[in-house]
Parts: C-alpha cells; sequence; structure tokens
C-alpha cells in the first residue's frame, strides 16, 4: 500500500506527533508498505506565531493537490489541522477520495489559555474538520469520551507506544544537585502549566529538560530550579535516570509520551489526574495522580523501577502501527488490495 501521511508536525520539529508518525512508519515500511510524508519542509514556511520551532507552509490547495496527484496514494491520512491538513482535506474531499485524520493536540483548551479564545468554539471547528474523515483515530478512553461528548464521529482508536530499546535504564547523568531530583521533560509553555510544578512544596532540586517559550521568563523567575535545555539520545535517556521522580504537570495533553518515556526508564510518574496520565499510569502503580501535586510527587519517590519499566512494556510501536493499519482498511481507495 502507498500511505500518504499530511502533517503539519513534521522534521526538524521533535514532539510527541512527530516521534509517533516517525516510529509507526518505520514499521509500516518494514512490512512492505510505501510511506510518504507531506510536511512543512516541502513548502516555503514560515514561524508558528509565539512558537517559533513550529513551522507553518506557505501551501496552497493548488500545490497540496499536484503533490497529492503525482503521488497518487492508495491511502491518506491528515495528522493535523494546520494549513497542510485544511488544504489537504478540501483536495480530497474534492477529489472524492477518502482519508482518515486522528486527533492529537487539545488546542482548544491551549488557545483558551493564551488567548481566552472559548473551548467550544474551536471543538466546533475542529468537529467540522473531523467529520469529514471515514474513521478519526483517538489516542486513550479518556479522549474518546471527551470527543464524543462534543459531537465527534466515526472514532476508532491508534493507540501509542514507546522505544523501551533506546529508552531503559542506563548510568544517570552526573548532576550534582540536592536529591530528591524531580525532573520535567518535554516543551517550556504556558499551557504545560509548569508553574504548578516549580511552586510545588517539596524537598530536593527541580529539573527542567527542553526549551519553550516561557523558558526565558522561568529561569528568571525561579533561579533555583535547572533548566538543562533541550536533550536528546542517550544523553536525554541519561537525565531521565538521573531523577527520583519524573513530573507531568500539563492538564491539556492528550496522552504525554514522555510518562511512557520516564516509565521505561524506570522512574515513576507524579502527575495531575487527568486524560493522559490517567490512561497512561492508570492502576499499574507506577506513579502517583493526585490534585495536589507536591503530595503526587512525594508518593511517588521510592516505587519500583521494575514496575515503571514493566508498565511501559506493555506500550509498543509494533502494536501501534499495527492498530493504525487497521485503521485504514476503511479509507483504502477502491480496487487497492490488502497487504498480507
Amino acid at each position: 500500500m502507498r500511505l500518504l501521511l499530511i502533517s503539519d508536525a513534521w522534521y526538524p520539529q521533535l514532539n510527541g506527533v512527530v516521534r509517533a508518525l516517525s516510529n509507526v512508519s518505520q514499521h509500516l515500511e518494514a512490512r512492505g508498505h510505501e510511506v510518504m510524508v507531506l510536511g512543512p519542509d516541502r513548502f516555503r514556511n514560515v514561524p508558528a506565531p509565539t512558537y517559533p520551532e513550529i513551522r507553518l507552509a506557505l501551501a496552497t490547495p493548488r500545490s497540496v493537490g499536484r503533490f497529492i496527484d503525482q503521488l497518487d496514494p492508495d491511502a491518506v491520512h491528515i495528522v493535523t489541522e494546520g494549513p497542510l491538513g485544511l488544504n489537504a482535506r478540501w483536495c480530497l474531499k474534492r477529489r472524492r477520495m477518502p482519508f482518515t485524520t486522528s486527533f492529537h493536540t487539545l488546542f482548544p483548551q491551549y488557545l483558551e489559555l493564551r488567548f481566552g479564545i472559548p473551548a467550544r468554539w474551536t471543538f466546533a471547528g475542529l468537529r467540522r474538520f473531523h467529520a469529514g474523515a471515514a474513521r478519526t483515530m483517538y489516542n486513550t478512553p479518556s479522549m474518546c469520551e471527551m470527543l464524543t461528548s462534543y459531537g465527534f464521529t466515526n472514532l476508532v482508536q491508534w493507540i501509542r507506544g514507546v522505544d523501551t530499546e533506546l529508552f531503559r535504564p542506563i548510568t544517570p547523568a552526573e548532576l550534582d544537585l540536592p536529591r530528591p531530583i524531580q525532573i520535567y521533560v518535554g516543551r517550556i509553555a504556558v499551557e504545560k502549566s509548569i508553574e504548578d510544578f516549580l511552586q510545588a512544596d517539596t524537598p530536593g532540586s527541580k529539573v527542567l529538560v527542553g526549551d519553550g517559550p516561557q523558558r526565558e521568563e522561568l529561569e528568571e523567575k525561579y533561579p533555583e530550579a535547572y533548566f538543562a535545555g533541550v536533550r536528546q539520545g542517550d544523553d536525554l535517556v541519561a537525565h531521565y535516570c538521573a531523577a527520583d521522580v519524573f513530573v507531568f504537570p500539563s492538564r491539556t495533553d492528550t496522552l504525554g509520551l514522555v510518562n511512557l518515556e520516564a516509565m521505561a526508564c524506570g522512574i515513576p510518574v507524579a502527575a495531575y489526574p487527568v486524560q493522559g496520565p490517567k490512561d497512561v499510569v492508570a492502576d499499574s502503580g507506577a506513579g502517583v495522580l493526585n490534585e495536589d501535586l507536591a503530595t503526587a510527587i512525594k508518593g511517588a519517590i521510592g516505587i519500583d523501577p521494575d514496575i515503571c519499566r514493566a508498565r511501559a512494556l506493555e506500550h509498543t510501536w509494533e502494536n501501534s502501527a499495527t492498530q493504525f493499519e487497521a485503521n485504514l482498511v476503511s479509507a483504502r481507495r477502491p480496487g487497492e488490495k490488502a497487504v498480507p
């Protein structure tokens, strides 16, 4: 099968969406499928307002349509609702080509937090966008409940995975900081509620790995915290392994792959009892969820690393790719045969 993925989030961006697409693509290609990604890198692009690392493609329906016609895909999946996703949706509807979509990011909450736009308005627009798809993929039961409550239909699950060969217990990074070490990994932005973490009354040290529009402000406001910047590969894994607990203060993430990465390294999770952490941690014993983040942090410290690792091993990219592949069946173009 020749599969076209259309995504406004793609390399050189590094986030959960990009990691999911990259890992699933590799597994699908190993099964004999041809996977192409149409991302902002194929067009002139500009930085997104307040998020310069996110590039917005200066695409048109004509330029996107030309790419679709040249590739002549057997199945198309629209990953994001940005400029490329919107143009692709228009082109595919005009050509009467079926397609699938997936819901990754809680833009309604982000826009409400940053600009005061009521979430229900944004959800209404997103519902119309996804209504044209043969299937809309969600990642967790909590996400399915939320989307259903806003009137989304044709929902199917697409689970996420974690690379347990990369993320594993290794020699920790040498952080000369008082213990217990509490670590956050991800974007440093207002929607991640990082100040909840930095204000939590807990002993030890707070470490933040990553970058984002709020970093400079928080570095100045919380000089006692250690900002490690962006880390990748084994360097990132070593920073996970240097921690006593992974703290995930976000209330707006649909999953939070970093939770799985931390658990794969044997590090317990402390978070709010909201969608994402509720699905990842659940009743596994690999973390503590509490509306008092300080209580969650203190309670998670000391959890057996083997319990955390075992929970992460339940989430593989192989299973994720299998489910994604099955979801494409309903959106395959007429006459396309399934790959055995």
